[in-house]
């Protein structure tokens, strides 16, 4: 290659790779001059265009090494981030499996309460039967009373029971249904108390009680010693209810695991 055709060719690289201390170096030996001088000269100056050459290739072979590094680090970081998210998704699944377990794939109607529901059940001094009047607020004010002033949960458990058999399309399906599961879980019975609750959260998603009925999944686990079920589900509904009832109670249980 001809003196004409290699300064070109060795300038494009320098802007190519960014690289500039080598320009300094071969500016010291212009390769127009090389046929000028005494001989030692002339190889003084060529030695100097071969030094600057080879430190030009070993920066441009440090920068390939150094590119490969951060390809392979980022390589490695979306693998992890990868299986990272491949670990979310088979514990939300195996989470919904376990709700569909709990509730034998029961599908009560998804119409979620009404903003009337509340979060607290109201309490006006209606009659307690547990027969059906065919008014609705009343026969679940008259259920909600028994659970909050007597001591009765089988009274209550029948009570609710006939409120969601009677009105299933009812805006206070969710609040019946939660407090339904937690007279069965005061009662001991925390399969059939999980199986309620799970109806709750699969079923009213934006409840006012799902979170606290998908808290209550976790801790009966937990209770029942199966710890890492418990924690997923706590994590779950932290992330799906932030700001929640439910989520502040999962938020001091996994403090505590």
């Amino acid at each position: 290659m001809n003196n004409s055709n290699f300064r070109p060719l060795l300038m494009s690289l320098l802007l190519l790779v960014g690289v500039a201390a080598p320009v300094a170096a071969i500016a010291q030996a212009p390769i127009s001059n090389i046929g000028s001088g005494s001989t030692d000269e002339r190889f003084a100056q060529l030695e100097r265009i071969s030094n600057a050459h080879s430190q030009l290739l070993t920066q441009l072979q440090q920068q390939l090494a150094d590119s490969q590094r951060d390809i392979d680090m980022l390589r490695g970081q979306i693998q992890e981030n990868q299986y990272q998210l491949n670990q979310v998704v088979e514990r939300q699944r195996n989470i919904y499996q376990q709700l569909d377990s709990l509730n034998g794939g029961n599908s009560a109607p998804t119409t979620d309460e009404a903003s009337t529901g509340g979060n607290v059940p109201s309490t006006s001094d209606t009659s307690t039967s547990s027969s059906s009047t065919g008014d609705e607020k009343a026969d679940y004010n008259a259920a909600i009373d028994i659970v909050l002033n007597s001591k009765d949960y089988d009274k209550a458990i029948v009570a609710l029971n006939n409120f969601i058999k009677s009105y299933p399309k009812s805006s206070y399906q969710s609040n019946a249904q939660f407090w339904l599961g937690q007279m069965y879980y005061l009662k001991g019975n925390k399969d059939q108390a999980a199986s309620t609750f799970a109806i709750v959260v699969k079923n009213y998603p934006k409840s006012q009680k799902a979170s606290e009925a998908f808290y209550k999944i976790g801790l009966i686990m937990q209770e029942k010693g199966q710890k890492d079920n418990a924690k997923a589900i706590y994590q779950q509904v932290v992330k799906q209810y932030p700001n929640s009832a439910g989520a502040k109670l999962a938020q001091k249980q996994l403090a505590a695991l």
